[in-house]
């Protein structure tokens, strides 16, 4: 299982990415840390799902673009942004 330091040097993303940005996040709770499935932007102060517009209910710690080895999921925040 990964180190939270670990994990958390894997998000590079720095202050608050634009609400028009898809992003990936990870968040943490009792558990530990954990990616979203899904892709997420942070609209008005509030992280949103952006496929459903839904705000998160998650403790997000950090985010980062989507990375080139999740084509797919790239593929779809590409469609999706247009």
């Amino acid at each position: 299982m990964a180190t939270r330091e670990k994990r958390l040097a894997q998000f590079d993303g720095y202050g608050e990415p634009s609400p028009e940005q898809c992003v990936e996040v990870l968040c943490e709770d009792h558990s530990g840390t954990y990616q979203l499935p899904f892709a997420c932007r942070f609209v008005d102060g509030q992280w949103r799902n952006h496929t459903t517009g839904g705000a998160l209910e998650a403790n997000v710690i950090a985010w980062r673009k989507p990375r080139d080895k999740d084509a797919g999921l790239a593929r779809v925040l590409s469609q999706n942004a247009t």
